[in-house]
């Protein structure tokens, strides 16, 4: 098969270690010597939903639209082409979607708001800042050393400092997040914490770019 090279590119899942072939704007994905194709169409709807869940693993989840009707599958390397690995569950987004014979599916994020938050920090560190103040703190890039969703927190590699800068989950949610990838680009605000330099916000590198040219 010849493909204009404008039109085509292949690459392997980063967890899964799939061959993946993209399309003008199709996905072919190849497991096992078996194809599963997701329908390219050139009509698309904008919508607004909620996350209903989102597996970084499984690379795959599923947002409700505030409209009804059937469940939006929520591919991983849709949500990449925004700028980030992972989605916090129950997380608002706006999204172009195709309805294809296999259901909808979102083809474009657009814009992702961090769910809302209950008012109770179990984080001390957070629960004690002013908001006000945590937003005067410049963004500073970095990338993840690693990150343990399991245990709750990682830390990150902050560019002109020296010192690892920790990342707790409650953070990655309140921007968004639920994972992140080793090496993963982020943009940080760092703060002195209880346990040293600490992340008191968490942002996608081209998102935080986006908020920048806006």
């Amino acid at each position: 098969m010849k493909c204009n090279p404008l039109f085509f590119k292949e690459f392997y899942h980063l967890k899964t270690g799939c061959k993946i072939a993209q399309v003008w704007g199709a996905t072919l994905i190849h497991v096992n010597e078996r194809s599963v194709v997701l329908e390219h169409s050139d009509e698309t709807d904008q919508i607004a939903g909620t996350v209903k869940w989102f597996d970084p693993v499984k690379g795959f989840g599923f947002v409700v639209a505030d409209t009804g009707g059937p469940d939006i599958l929520l591919h991983v390397n849709v949500l990449r082409n925004f700028g980030q690995s992972s989605i916090a569950d129950s997380a608002r987004l706006n999204v172009r979607v195709q309805k294809t014979d296999r259901g909808v599916q979102a083809v474009e994020v657009l814009q992702i708001v961090p769910p809302e938050q209950d008012g109770i920090s179990t984080l001390t560190d957070i629960a004690e800042l002013d908001p006000d103040a945590v937003a005067d703190v410049p963004l500073e890039p970095g990338r993840v050393k690693w990150f343990d969703k399991g245990k709750g927190f990682g830390f990150a590699n902050v560019f002109g400092r020296s010192d690892d800068v920790f990342l707790h989950v409650e953070v990655l949610r309140r921007s968004g997040l639920s994972d992140l990838q080793p090496g993963e680009a982020l943009a940080l605000r760092v703060i002195d914490g209880k346990r040293g330099q600490m992340a008191s916000e968490v942002l996608a590198w081209e998102a935080a770019l986006s908020s920048d040219e806006d």
